[in-house]
């Protein structure tokens, strides 16, 4: 881990063991296009598996775990978390939370857990995200005359400060910030081509749980395109915009997925054996612009950085979600994190956006990278914006323990 740009105001008294947040393992599904393979599974059937296989993984008994913390963005309310618990044969002792901050929600669900245990919660906690998008209910309004009036998505902002849609809002980022077409398409085809490269040298094996589906046993990610070319993604229109340099090529497709991290204390967790796991630094969650709503990451990561007297050139490790390209290069920018350094074996533009999952994913892909060279300590970042112009941070340090 690099030393460049630490300062003094770094020196924080770190927590005792028996606060100390740690994730000793991560999981998740194979990420799969909404209306596909994983189509016929509800939210609590794609995340069931990988809380059973967490525990498996984990030598822990499903009576041990204090909670069950998971995000959703578009489920049909209820607790989807107490509700895959149960799936999953857990105890009728273990509860469950569900969490809700749209995309942030995977990551934002981590995050508590890992601040009940820094409070001094103790125990082990499954934290992460489900989306079922294919099976998300069908929403509605009465009208004065209680008609139901059918949305596509809920309202994130007044409309007096501007509430654009997720697409016309990655345009307005591209714009505020010179983000070219070409830069954006450049990056969409790397994410693509890393996805390509990883799941072809097996480095998601290890981090995927399959699912038994209608269609017979999913075992790997639908979205990465080998053939996706130049010339391909320069064919694609503007898609949200007249004139715009925002294309379905270089924007995330919706996705089903599951993710969830086991959480405890760094002193628990020597009691359980664990050889090694990612410390939790810190977290920040920061507002912004609506309009501007996908540069919420980098103003989430720069408070935190900023807290801890870091700067982006000390982060080995950078999992941000890539739900547009150009916010992804509009928030590398802004941290100056060089493009290359984000997403190692390629993001959402290439594996799909499977909203309240996403955040967690980001972790379990950290965690994999991390795992790679086991015997260098590094610090690892992952970073995701949120719909209403907000976004949420997290830092850890890879470590054997």
């Amino acid at each position: 881990m690099s030393e460049a740009g630490r300062t003094e105001t770094q020196a924080q008294q770190p927590l005792p063991a028996e606060r100390q947040p740690v994730i000793i393992a991560a999981l998740r599904t194979p990420l799969c296009r909404a209306n596909g393979a994983l189509k016929r599974l509800r939210a609590h059937e794609l995340l069931a598996p990988v809380l059973g296989a967490l525990l498996a993984q984990s030598g822990i008994g499903a009576a041990e775990v204090a909670d069950v913390v998971i995000g959703n963005a578009v489920g049909g309310g209820g607790n989807v978390a107490r509700l895959a618990a149960l799936e999953a044969g857990f105890p009728v002792t273990v509860p469950g939370l569900t969490v809700d901050r749209q995309c942030g929600s995977g990551l934002d669900a981590i995050v508590l857990a890992s601040r009940l245990v820094a409070a001094g919660g103790g125990g082990l906690y499954l934290a992460g995200g489900v989306e079922s998008i294919s099976t998300a209910p069908l929403r509605a309004h009465r009208d004065d005359d209680g008609v139901p009036a059918f949305f596509s998505r809920a309202q994130f902002a007044p409309h007096s400060m501007g509430d654009p849609d997720m697409g016309v809002a990655a345009e307005n980022v591209a714009a505020e910030f010179g983000i070219s077409r070409s830069r954006q398409d450049d990056f969409a085809l790397r994410s693509h081509r890393r996805a390509v490269a990883a799941a072809a040298n097996g480095a998601y094996d290890r981090e995927i749980v399959p699912l038994e589906a209608a269609a017979g046993r999913v075992t790997a990610d639908d979205g990465p395109r080998p053939r996706l070319s130049e010339s391909l993604m320069a064919r694609f229109p503007a898609a949200f915009v007249e004139s715009g340099t925002v294309t379905a090529g270089n924007s995330c497709f919706d996705a089903d997925g599951a993710a969830a991290v086991v959480i405890t204390s760094l002193a628990r967790a020597r009691e359980l054996g664990a050889a090694d796991g990612l410390a939790v630094l810190g977290t920040d969650t920061a507002g912004v612009e609506p309009r501007l709503l996908g540069i919420g990451a980098a103003s989430a990561a720069e408070r935190l950085l900023a807290a801890r007297g870091e700067t982006a050139d000390v982060v080995d490790l950078v999992e941000f979600n890539e739900a547009f390209a150009s916010q992804t290069l509009a928030c590398m920018d802004r941290l100056r994190i060089d493009p290359q350094r984000a997403n190692a074996d390629g993001g959402a533009l290439a594996l799909g956006h499977a909203y309240g999952a996403s955040g967690a994913v980001l972790v379990t892909r950290l965690l994999a990278q991390a795992r790679r060279t086991p015997d260098q300590e590094k610090l690892a970042l992952a970073m995701i914006s949120i719909a209403g112009g907000m976004g949420t941070a997290a830092l850890f340090r890879y470590a054997r323990l």
